[in-house]
């Protein structure tokens, strides 16, 4: 299957709440690579690549654990593979 990657901006109150961790550990049960950070506008940026699928999974699990902080998502597709993703990782 083709590989997918999305870009996905949280606001809310998504800073300071474990959102970045929470991310993270929840990337470990799913087949994609990625990562998470904080942006200085308040958002928090997710990345992440894999099949739609996995995508779609990990992100609605993101809004299982954490839909109580997040007001808005903003989703957009990227080109895959540019640069390359390895693992899920937290950015600082």
């Amino acid at each position: 299957m083709p590989l997918e990657r999305r870009r996905v901006d949280y606001s809310g109150r998504v800073q300071g709440v474990g959102f970045r961790f929470t991310s993270q550990r929840l990337a470990q049960s799913f087949k994609i690579s990625g990562y998470v950070r904080n942006c200085d506008d308040g958002r928090v940026e997710v990345v992440a690549e894999g099949e739609t699928a996995e995508i779609d999974s990990f992100l609605e699990a993101i809004l299982d654990a954490l839909g109580d902080k997040i007001h808005a998502a903003r989703s957009e597709s990227l080109t895959p593979g540019e640069p390359g993703l390895h693992g899920f990782e937290i950015r600082y």
